[in-house]
């Protein structure tokens, strides 16, 4: 039977061999790109299209037209290709409708060489977009499987692709154009007449979970392709979880392997994506943005999971994914499972709400007429529309709990593999912990879950170096859970949490390389300060007093400036003999107590330029405090990732919106695992100078 999806729904592909057929209407540009891991695209040589309709395992369409017929053979993609997305966008300059939301709403197919249909969606909810990712084939551990997407772009093709991470967006946009203009005969044969019971309305087709034609329910998260890829505090604060730009978690991009720039359309055949990604070998740059990352050799093999039996799923394996490192695998594939997750539960509350309405409205239909109001007919209607109802979401849960499942037991070997860096701090890999050689890509902060899956953990991890410094938020007492923090209580949980995240970023950074700071005008930190002035791996004192505070923030300001002058000027070379060139954090304590206007602008200069030339802050402070202070505030606010030291849900998902629940990692009652770190910081430390 056909899977009927909803917008963040996917399903299984049991074939490799392929047709995805759309039907519209009215003519559109029927194209596809080819995808790696992340979903970005290196080159046009990825992208299908009227004018170059054939790649390795992909053929489209030459022209505009209302029906179209894509071919896949996902057995002959190239293995650096992890993802398939499937495009329409309207023809500009014909003489028809501009927006999607002025013709029928699109239907996409998915069907086998013999026209047997796998799984179809009806994209709705579109209106002032003309051009749109209908659907995407992506490979997770081994096997391939389909998601319904409908994420439109008002900017048409040109903003669609700029989205992917293609460079010559615009440029590529305006030869597609260009070669639908010119008319070009197809490259496939037009698909046979539709019979009448085979036919479909697209204006009032309704799935079988999901929203109706009309698009999602208000307030459904909707959109599911990757957008600009920072969640953000749903207060207004951004608040990085994953990726901000072209990588996909973590607040620094880090392309993978660029293949090299060609012009458009190109002669000859398209280059293979695999050869563009090979690295230096297939002469392509390599452009990693974190210092050590290895470039000279090709990535090794991932760790392929084994056949599984006939009818079930894929054993999970850690690291089953590409990268350069197992590190990197284990990180691209964390940051799959919180795509996963928040996709997958996009779906099932997408259904519920679409159960939800579609009840309301059968009740609404049947007790209208006052006819159904003699004989029990109104109850027999309630009682057939809450049957559907729970017919729906029965359904739903059982697609939830299958994806969960999955998810479950992939956490299950995922968590024990990760690196020092990635791992919790109950993690035994820290018992062994030695001083690293060299810097990791990413640092762990907490786990992050979903209210409908409480026990599916998903590690936050934020790119290093830092882009962004954190505000440990001293000030909501109420956790989701319903406990209760007193004020001086809450002040203590924040500070020891400061002091969880200083440390783990101590310890994951080679000897040298990584300073930590502190200001404590009043010294109401002393206590929680013990692990960090005891073991001495603090670079001075804890600053007190107002002397203090301005010593540090004039040191640390001056640092900004050489380092800046120096950088700009190209002369990394002349910096003052003595400067500290590793890597500070600034820990800064009962913020903005005890802090003139001069100290406040030294703070904002440091969060906004700081972090680009190694200067890092960290705020333990209470939000509700620095409000007091007036809009003055508000870009320090603003420019910080804010943490909590207690479970909140103000982080959101930067596709479908998702509220997560974010935990911070913290050390268990009674460990000594942080002491022991930091003793080996200090002991290499010493060893070292």
């Amino acid at each position: 039977m056909a899977a009927e999806l909803v917008r963040g729904q996917n399903h299984p592909l049991s074939q490799m061999r392929l047709e995805i057929r759309v039907a519209a209407g009215k003519p559109v540009v029927a194209a596809a790109t080819l995808g790696d891991e992340r979903g970005r695209i290196h080159g046009v040589e990825w992208v299908a299209h009227p004018g170059t309709p054939t790649l390795p395992g992909l053929e489209v369409s030459k022209q505009a037209a209302a029906d179209h017929r894509l071919a896949v053979d996902l057995g002959a993609m190239p293995e650096a290709v992890h993802r398939v997305s499937v495009l329409l966008a309207l023809p500009l300059g014909a003489d028809g409708p501009t927006r999607f939301g002025a013709v029928a709403a699109p239907f996409v197919a998915v069907t086998g060489l013999d026209g047997t249909e796998v799984a179809s969606y009806t994209i709705t909810g579109l209106d002032a977009e003309s051009a749109v990712v209908a659907l995407e084939l992506y490979r997770r551990q081994g096997a391939w499987k389909v998601r319904a997407v409908g994420q439109g772009y008002a900017g048409g093709l040109a903003e669609l692709l700029t989205d992917q991470g293609l460079p010559q967006a615009a440029h590529l946009a305006g030869g597609i154009n260009e070669a639908v203009a010119r008319g070009l005969a197809r490259s496939v044969a037009a698909p046979p007449p539709r019979t009448a019971d085979g036919d479909r309305t697209r204006q009032t087709a309704t799935p079988g979970i999901g929203p109706e034609g009309s698009g999602t329910t208000q307030g459904t998260p909707g959109a599911v392709a990757p957008q600009p890829t920072s969640p953000y505090d749903t207060q207004g604060a951004p608040s990085a979880v994953a990726p901000q730009s072209t990588s996909p978690y973590g607040p620094q991009g880090t392309p993978g392997a660029v293949a090299p720039q060609s012009g458009y359309p190109g002669a000859g055949a398209p280059a293979d994506p695999a050869a563009q990604a090979a690295g230096p070998a297939a002469g392509g740059p390599i452009d990693y943005s974190h210092p050590r990352r290895h470039t000279g050799a090709p990535p090794s093999p991932a760790p392929t999971a084994p056949p599984a039996p006939p009818g079930q799923a894929a054993q999970p394996v850690a690291g089953d994914a590409t990268g350069w490192s197992m590190e990197e695998r284990l990180y691209n594939q964390v940051w799959g499972m919180f795509e996963d997750l928040a996709r997958t539960m996009a779906a099932y509350r997408s259904a519920v709400d679409f159960a939800d309405s579609r009840m309301e409205k059968e009740l609404d239909q049947a007790l209208s007429d006052p006819r159904s109001r003699i004989g029990g007919q109104g109850d027999a209607a309630r009682e057939t529309a809450q049957a559907k109802h729970a017919q729906l979401v029965d359904q739903a849960r059982a697609a939830l709990d299958r994806d969960l499942a999955q998810l479950a037991a992939e956490s299950e070997v995922v968590e024990p593999a990760l690196p020092l860096a990635f791992a919790g701090w109950d993690n035994p890999v820290w018992h062994g912990y030695r001083v690293p050689m060299e810097i990791p890509m990413a640092l762990r902060l907490g786990d992050l879950h979903l209210p409908e899956s409480p026990d599916l953990r998903i590690p936050m991890l934020v790119r290093l170096p830092l882009e962004r410094g954190l505000w440990i938020d001293s000030g909501s007492g109420e956790s989701l859970d319903g406990s209760f923090a007193d004020s001086h209580e809450l002040r203590r949980l924040a500070l020891d949490t400061a002091v969880a995240h200083a440390a783990r970023l101590l310890a994951v950074y080679p000897v040298g390389e990584f300073a930590v700071h502190v200001i404590d005008p009043a010294g109401s930190a002393a206590q929680a300060l013990v692990p960090l002035v005891h073991t001495g791996v603090l670079a001075a004192p804890p600053a007190v007093g107002a002397a203090g505070v301005a010593d540090v923030l004039a040191r640390l300001t001056q640092r900004v400036d050489l380092v800046q002058m120096a950088v700009r000027g190209g002369a990394a070379d002349a910096l003052p003999p003595g400067l500290d060139t590793a890597e500070q954090l600034l820990i800064v304590n009962d913020f903005p107590h005890g802090f003139d206007d001069r100290a406040v602008t030294q703070l904002r200069y440091l969060a906004d330029e700081g972090p680009a030339v190694g200067v890092h802050l960290m705020m333990v402070a209470d939000r509700e405090d620095a409000a007091g202070y007036g809009p003055l505030l508000d870009p320090l606010w603003r420019s910080l990732m804010r943490l909590t030291p207690l479970p909140d849900d103000h982080l959101a998902d930067p596709w479908v919106g998702h509220a997560w629940t974010y935990e911070p990692s913290s050390v268990p009652p009674g460990s000594q695992v942080l002491q022991r770190v930091l003793t080996e910081v200090a002991t290499a430390r010493t060893k070292y100078r």
